[in-house]
């Protein structure tokens, strides 16, 4: 069971909300000239530097990682800082900075207080128009340092791109294990960053698409219990779980609508698979299409008025966007290839895709019409695209072929920046499918 640990304090300070940053990034043409950033350690007075000392080294290379890895930034390297921590918090020597191409600066302060309680201040600075542009206090327990971490990410990314971060936020996946033809599936959770990983549950049953709520610490996933599917519901603070519903015939791809209340699927009955949603209150279970067909991996968009769902009812696999009560169905993928694992961006203005198309596999974003299509990486199999809280960024996995014995399979997790640049290898102990990204930790 994870337990997530609340803040006692989070205060704002010395906020210069007007003040105007000489520094831009445009995230919309991608990874080409990332912005020099300098991460100083955060000091701390001596009578604390037993506890303090570690976390200091810790909480900044956790900064720097975060940003770094979302391929805007260029952490400069600390052996080229010429101005001392403790001095330059209060106020930088801009010019020092400048001399080493930094643009911005990131300073910062621990203190223990109440005695077991970490205070944390946090100073981000323009360097070239010498002003101090974001300023926080954050009080937690001292265990909790790489929250706190994160979430300092979030904010330099936010007050530098003007868009919301992604870094205090966590991935659930399927892990994987043994041959091809004998696979062990258990659910995983972890950071974002691949920290605080841990298994959900033991490997017994087989386990497939686990998808967060977008309000509460809670997952829905389908598994296998007496080899008849059935969807689960399970919190992730006290590790209790229950059961959706029996349904009879095959069941596939749950996922919560945007705030939470229902759980969207698709269900076979007599040998033909629709769309069905379920409110988890009432338990009522409404069916929203009834084509001769396969409907299937339905996802809601942001503000739960529409539904992207796949489906091959015109002969091959493809995409479909409908009202949230099933009327107004209409294709919108039209690219030549097959459509598979649609999901809703969080901004509302795309759909993210999986395509085969000549002998590969793609991910791939649209239009929610279809029109403006992309494809942002493509491989011998990949798959389920998830994406980040703030729209710009997809984790999706992919997969290398098995010998006939099953042996030399391989499946990993792996991020993309929505322009196509970036693209990175997520490590997890072991092989993984099926990611889904968390909304930002509350």
């Amino acid at each position: 069971m994870i337990r997530l640990i609340k803040f006692f304090a989070i205060i704002s300070f010395c906020l210069t909300t007007n003040a105007i940053a000489l520094i831009e990034i445009d995230i919309t043409e991608g990874n080409r000239e990332p912005l020099p950033i300098a991460i100083s350690d955060f000091f701390y007075d001596e009578v604390d530097s037993l506890k303090l000392n570690e976390i200091s080294n810790n909480l900044s290379d956790v900064v720097k990682a975060d940003l770094e890895r979302c391929g805007l930034f260029a952490p400069i390297n600390e052996d080229a800082f010429i101005q001392k921590n403790s001095a330059m918090h209060l106020r930088p020597r801009f010019e020092d900075w400048r001399l080493i191409k930094s643009q911005a600066l990131v300073t910062g302060k621990l203190k223990i207080v109440d005695e077991d309680k970490l205070r944390v201040e946090f100073r981000l600075w323009d360097t070239l128009a010498e002003k101090e542009i974001e300023a926080l206090v954050l009080i937690t327990t001292l265990d909790n340092w790489r929250r706190i971490s994160h979430m300092i990410s979030d904010k330099v990314y936010e007050r530098l791109t003007g868009e919301k971060g992604y870094f205090d936020t966590r991935i659930l996946y399927v892990s994987e294990s043994g041959p091809k033809n004998k696979r062990i599936k258990k659910l995983a959770i972890m950071d974002q960053d691949g920290a605080n990983h841990r298994h959900l549950t033991s490997g017994k049953e087989l386990v497939l698409t686990p998808r967060f709520n977008p309000v509460k610490q809670e997952i829905t996933y389908l598994s296998y219990f007496k080899n008849l599917p059935r969807v689960y519901l399970l919190n992730i603070e006290t590790g209790n779980q229950e059961v959706v519903g029996d349904f009879p015939g095959m069941t596939f791809a749950p996922r919560f609508s945007p705030d939470g209340s229902k759980i969207i699927m698709s269900l076979a009955k007599d040998g033909n698979s629709d769309i069905y949603v379920m409110d988890l209150k009432s338990r009522v279970v409404t069916r929203l299409t009834t084509n001769a067909a396969i409907d299937t991996s339905p996802s809601y968009s942001p503000d739960g008025r529409k539904i992207t769902f796949n489906s091959d009812r015109g002969g091959s696999q493809q995409l479909y966007v409908m009202d949230n009560d099933g009327r107004n169905q209409k294709r919108i993928s039209n690219k030549g290839g097959n459509y598979a694992t649609p999901v809703w961006s969080p901004r509302g203005d795309l759909i993210a895709f999986t395509k085969n198309f000549k002998g590969s596999y793609a991910i791939g974003v649209m239009r929610t019409n279809g029109e403006g299509e992309r494809l942002l990486t493509e491989s011998w199999y990949q798959e389920a695209p998830s994406w980040s809280p703030n729209g710009r960024v997809l984790t999706f996995y992919r997969e290398t072929p098995a010998n006939d014995t099953g042996q030399g399979h391989s499946s990993t997790l792996w991020s993309i920046d929505l322009t196509g640049f970036n693209e990175r290898k997520i490590d997890t102990p072991q092989d993984g499918s099926d990611p889904s990204w968390s909304n930002l930790l509350q």
